[in-house]
């Protein structure tokens, strides 16, 4: 397992056609790599005690849940997982929320679309693949 610091959480909603980023103060965190068969992690947020409310009701929905976190350092690139609430727990003036989910590689959606486009765009065989390798 490695273990990393929690440095930015977002939790992501849809509300009608609308997207949603809930951008939640962290106190402190923790994202954790399982290195399991299965690529979890386990994400723990340490909050003000304030969105208790807020954590409960998304648990209570029983639905994956769509978060974005920074890793380490707020200038590194965002992560985005699937997620679900594995625990929520009450400390004094604070709280933790306890995720755990898989990380969604958003390099290889953004290879899917830049792929996609080219192909609507007309290209085809080795003209593709030339065109392909020009953006990349």
């Amino acid at each position: 397992m490695k273990t990393f610091k929690l440095n930015n959480l977002e939790i992501i909603e849809q509300q009608d056609e609308d997207i949603i980023q809930n951008r939640i103060p962290l106190k402190d965190g923790l994202i954790i790599n399982r290195e399991d068969d299965q690529n979890r992690w386990v994400i723990e947020a340490y909050v003000e005690h304030s969105y208790l409310e807020f954590f409960k009701n998304l648990d209570e929905k029983d639905e994956e849940i769509l978060i974005q976190v920074k890793i380490t350092k707020e200038t590194n690139e965002p992560a985005t997982f699937i997620t679900s609430i594995i625990g929520i727990n009450e400390i004094g003036a604070h709280m933790n929320i306890l995720f755990m989910g898989t990380i969604v590689d958003q390099r290889k959606h953004k290879i899917e679309e830049q792929l996609t486009a080219l192909i609507e765009e007309g290209f085809q065989g080795e003209e593709l693949l030339n065109k392909f390798k020009e953006i990349m």
